[in-house]
């Protein structure tokens, strides 16, 4: 589902078509450009996200290693693959979709999709998938859900709010990261499993 709306969104992008219209007359009534937006939008700089991810990364390999579990290097290798993933992809949309910024910004191209959107998503919330498994409280595994919601929500507000970029650009980051999370999760799960004891071989 994510995949085709992120295709749906692009092709409205591409063809300039009714949605990209719509997104324009919510931007302007969105964007007001001010402090706090700006301090919001900087937590998806790489700078900030990816520390974030590492210590989960850091976390998540420690404490499968520790468990024993089979394939502990799993979840950490995939979740660094899944930010490797984010300048590979969007980099080429932004150059193929050459989408100019809205009017609170200097004339230019490429801000389709939002990289501080797609940073944020997988970076905050591929810590949360990584941390979730880790022994702890349910209060605690929803302070942790909550917190990783609030991160990338706060970005997504800050951005369209300071008019760094346009809604649609915000929402199709959030569903090319909804892609990327998924393969981490099934790398979650997968690499989460213990090795099978063998049964003792009779004397």
């Amino acid at each position: 589902m994510p995949g085709l709306l992120f295709a749906l969104i692009t092709w409205q992008v591409v063809a300039d078509g009714p949605l990209v219209r719509a997104d324009e007359r919510l931007s302007a009534a969105l964007a007001r450009p001010d402090r706090v937006s700006e301090l919001l939008s900087d937590l998806g700089n790489v700078q900030v996200a990816l520390p974030v991810l590492a210590a989960a990364l850091a976390c998540a390999a420690w404490h499968g290693r520790s468990a024993g579990a089979d394939r502990w290097w799993l979840p950490p290798a995939a979740g660094a693959l899944a930010m490797a993933m984010v300048p590979l992809l969007v980099a080429p949309l932004k150059a193929w979709t050459a989408r100019p910024g809205t009017p609170v910004v200097p004339p230019a191209v490429g801000y389709f999709p939002s990289g501080h959107t797609a940073t944020a998503v997988v970076a905050y919330g591929g810590a949360v998938l990584l941390l979730l498994p880790l022994p702890g409280s349910a209060v605690a595994r929803r302070a942790l859900l909550t917190a990783g919601a609030v991160l990338v929500l706060g970005v997504s507000f800050g951005l369209v709010r300071r008019g760094y970029h346009w809604p649609l650009d915000v929402v199709a980051s959030w569903c090319l990261g909804a892609v990327l999370l998924v393969c981490l999760r099934w790398a979650v799960h997968a690499g989460g499993r213990r090795r099978p004891r063998r049964a003792p071989s009779p004397r």
